[in-house]
């Protein structure tokens, strides 16, 4: 046996046993303790996390999968820690299978065809596509902000082959296009989400930024690494999160800044200042640097904007086409 046949053994093995881990069954089950994965899919309830179940629900789903198949798409981007951008709720489990099996049809599932060699990583015991092929297939659906976001998030975790992505992005498969703009538009060191839609913001309104800056004062000490650094400035622009609300962090985040002071001038922004304010964001960021304001700057931002997950419409308009997909159609969508 060769070793690769070996390594394809030990992963059907590890995801056999993923399987019989969830303890997932077909058909109707009445008894208590008992989860409802899809129609005639049921496994027992546990009280893990979020994030425990929903791998525990996927194990699930390999019971009406064929042999071979693998996650992908926004599916796939989770299992594999990329950041995403914001999914709304009721999104389906995408899959895909190889080309002679029969491509399940059940409510919450949208399956596609694999291409290629057979080749798939394991993640949490469940087989999960090719990094560059997951970011085709949401190439697809997405917008270029949404992708960019993922890409930085796989390019930060080490997770692409970078010539294995340039030989994808010379062929014409359906996608390549829209992911050849976000690709360019990359960058790994971002660290998470909100980094990458700042930087996109400066981007869209011509202000040149550096990421990930390790910054020193003028006797040549590090002070830290900065978000952003506005390029021939002092300016320090970063993305406040949710999770700078709390106490301890909050604390934290002032004797930073004030570590910073006087030679950087940081700036916090939050999504909110970036997707429901960029005019008033633009006008702060112009009058710091000093340059006339033009509106007609964020032109190119709402774009980006409106073409992506952080759009309302956006999310509505994707989320009834997978559900149109898998047979589940939320008619107050619709309405």
């Amino acid at each position: 046996m060769s070793e690769e046949e070996k390594a394809r053994e030990a992963m059907a093995l590890a995801v056999a046993r993923s399987v019989r881990e969830c303890g997932a069954v077909l058909g109707e089950v009445r008894l208590a303790g008992a989860r409802r994965v899809s129609f005639g899919l049921y496994r027992p309830e546990t009280a893990g996390s979020e994030a425990t179940e929903l791998r525990l629900d996927l194990a699930a789903w390999l019971l009406v999968l064929p042999e071979g198949a693998v996650f992908t798409h926004l599916t796939g981007a989770w299992l594999r820690g990329w950041s995403l951008p914001k999914v709304p709720e009721g999104v389906p489990v995408f899959a895909a299978v190889r080309g002679g099996h029969r491509r399940p049809r059940r409510p919450g599932l949208l399956c596609a065809r694999l291409v290629g060699e057979p080749s798939y990583d394991l993640r949490h015991g469940l087989p999960v596509e090719r990094p560059e092929e997951i970011l085709l297939r949401t190439a697809r659906d997405l917008g270029v902000m949404d992708l960019v976001i993922m890409i930085d998030s796989a390019l930060h975790l080490g997770d692409i082959d970078v010539d294995r992505m340039e030989a994808l992005l010379k062929s014409r498969r359906p996608g390549v296009r829209h992911l050849r703009t976000a690709w360019l538009l990359s960058d790994g060191a971002a660290e998470s989400a909100g980094e990458t839609v700042l930087r996109l913001f400066h981007r869209a309104i011509g202000v040149p930024v550096q990421p990930q800056v390790e910054v020193v004062d003028d006797a040549g000490r590090l002070l830290g690494r900065v978000d952003l650094l506005v390029t021939g400035t002092r300016d320090v622009h970063e993305y406040d999160g949710e999770h700078h609300r709390d106490k301890v962090q909050q604390r934290t985040d002032l004797r930073r800044e004030r570590g910073l002071e006087p030679a950087y001038v940081r700036r916090g922004f939050t999504l909110d200042d970036l997707l429901n304010h960029p005019g008033t964001t633009m006008h702060e960021i112009d009058r710091a640097l000093g340059r006339g304001h033009r509106s007609s700057r964020l032109e190119r931002w709402r774009v980006l904007v409106s073409n992506s997950m952080y759009s309302d419409s956006c999310r509505r308009r994707l989320l009834l086409r997978w559900q149109r997909a898998t047979g589940v159609i939320d008619w107050f969508a619709v309405a």
